[in-house]
């Protein structure tokens, strides 16, 4: 007979999620089983997230008041000359039923965050040293991963990225096939950089020899990243935006980041209607939200308190990527998102670090590529997120999936509040997502209204991972935990009991 639970995480690949439960198994608190997970996440989810990538963390502890980790990707450029610098690549990579582009190579490249988010998370809120919570991913990068369907689908849909160059498909296509279901992927120079990493801390990625590879490999193609980049990158703390949502406080992601408090604008205004929003009405707000995405809007993220004025303005008074979010019996939440990107195709030998490509991807670049002055923080949609209920966390849930991010949040928060399905149902539930005049449906949305309206839809034949990988966890009424890994992302969830 199972013990009493300590806690619950869902991740986006099984052995991720394993990696974490059994850190919480063995007396680490969320923040513990998260960056252990993150850690694991590098590689079993290759293309997703790594050293190369940033991301953002949001920790909620039983006795502090919230806090999000940014340790997303700046842009680079500090003493570099803007005249050397390479022409992005375009691929176009299709989700069958949708397609997209991205930019890729060395002028894709940003100045990554995890190696020093990780360390943070684990050194200020967490019970066991770095060097241990290394380990599990670094056996694993060594050893090797078996491919399941799901990376297998990554692999094909970026497999133009994977072959762009000869270190990324020595890497992941050595005999120029892509990898297919079932085959072992080691990476043993990641293997031995993650054990720096538990051994060392942060400082050979940002000051010392690994960092030092990275911007002479970079450089030497068309790169913006310098030295000067990578020893100016800090983690930086920064407030959560809150707003009420039936009788809860949701805490998201603040700017710079965007989608947080796009997603906070949504849920203002849906909580002005006494019945749980539709399909046609999710369209009509994703509308309205799609259109405050304006120039001012982006150029305002840096402005200091900006996000307040943002949401007092429009709502009145208020109260390729992965995602991890962990529960634990103490209290602790943390919720986490990585990214790198769609990745860059740019793997600097002797690392096994793969590059993100955060200064290619349309979405985090609206107004033009390399617009951005270096330092900046880019303006993500990424938005872990916490949903607080009588001052304990509720759910804690988060997505990848570019500019599906939010309508992917807003809807698992919408399934779990208003409709009362469980976190692992709310995440398994039917999409919609609307942009540029189009709506996105998957299959079991309900979109006759739409159609009586006259809104063009694309439909999708069965779920997929355009509309983005949320990872949810919850606890209920009575204290006990339940969690959802998203199928379009090969997402498992485990419960744990003492």
């Amino acid at each position: 007979m199972a013990g009493p639970q300590l806690g619950v995480i869902a991740a986006g690949h099984e052995l991720t999620a394993q990696v974490g439960a059994d850190v919480l198994r063995a007396g680490g608190n969320a923040v513990d089983a998260a960056v252990a997970a993150v850690l694991a996440s590098f590689v079993c989810e290759p293309l997703l997230t790594g050293l190369g990538a940033g991301g953002y963390m949001l920790v909620v502890s039983p006795d502090a008041a919230p806090v999000l980790l940014d340790f997303f990707v700046e842009a680079p450029g500090r003493g570099a000359d803007p005249s050397a610098r390479a022409e992005l690549i375009p691929i176009t990579v299709s989700f069958g039923d949708a397609v997209q582009v991205f930019n890729i190579g060395a002028a894709s490249v940003g100045s990554y965050g995890t190696p020093a988010g990780v360390h943070e998370a684990a050194r200020r809120f967490g019970r066991i040293p770095l060097g241990e919570l290394v380990a599990p991913a670094a056996r694993l990068a060594r050893e090797g991963v078996v491919v399941n369907a799901e990376q297998a689908y990554l692999f094909e849909i970026l497999r133009d990225i994977v072959r762009s160059t000869p270190e990324c498909a020595a890497l992941f296509a050595p005999d120029g096939e892509l990898p297919r279901i079932g085959q072992l992927i080691r990476q043993p120079e990641l293997a031995a950089t993650l054990e720096r990493l538990g051994s060392e801390g942060p400082s050979p990625f940002y000051t010392g020899e690994i960092a030092r590879a990275i911007v002479d490999w970079v450089s030497a193609r068309g790169g913006m990243l310098t030295a000067e980049d990578l020893a100016a990158f800090e983690v930086i703390d920064r407030d959560p935006v809150q707003v009420r949502y039936r009788g809860r406080v949701v805490l998201t992601n603040p700017p710079p980041s965007a989608g947080g408090i796009l997603i906070a604008l949504a849920l203002a205004w849906l909580e002005a209607d006494p019945t749980p929003p539709d399909a046609e009405r999710l369209v009509e707000v994703m509308e309205r939200i799609q259109q405050e995405r304006t120039p001012e809007f982006l150029l305002g993220l840096h402005e200091a308190a900006y996000g307040e004025r943002f949401l007092r303005d429009r709502a009145g008074p208020l109260g390729s990527t992965t995602h991890i979010a962990v529960l634990d019996r103490d209290g602790w939440a943390c919720s986490v998102t990585c990214s790198n990107g769609s990745c860059s195709g740019i793997v600097v030998p002797g690392t096994g670090i793969h590059l993100n490509n955060m200064l290619g991807e349309q979405d985090l670049n609206p107004l033009g590529f390399h617009h951005h002055p270096p330092g900046r923080r880019l303006p993500s949609m990424m938005a872990p997120t916490v949903v607080m209920r009588g001052g304990v966390a509720e759910l804690v849930l988060g997505s990848a999936g570019s500019n599906r991010i939010r309508s992917a949040i807003l809807q698992t928060i919408i399934r779990v509040v208003d409709d009362g399905l469980r976190a692992g149902d709310a995440v398994v539930a039917p999409r919609v997502h609307y942009e540029d005049g189009v709506v996105y449906a998957e299959p079991g949305i309900d979109t006759s209204a739409l159609e009586a309206a006259r809104r063009p839809i694309a439909r999708f034949r069965e779920l997929n991972l355009f509309f983005g990988g949320v990872q949810a966890v919850e606890r209920d009424r009575d204290g006990l935990f339940w969690g959802g890994g998203d199928p379009r992302r090969g997402g498992a969830a485990v419960t744990v009991s003492a």
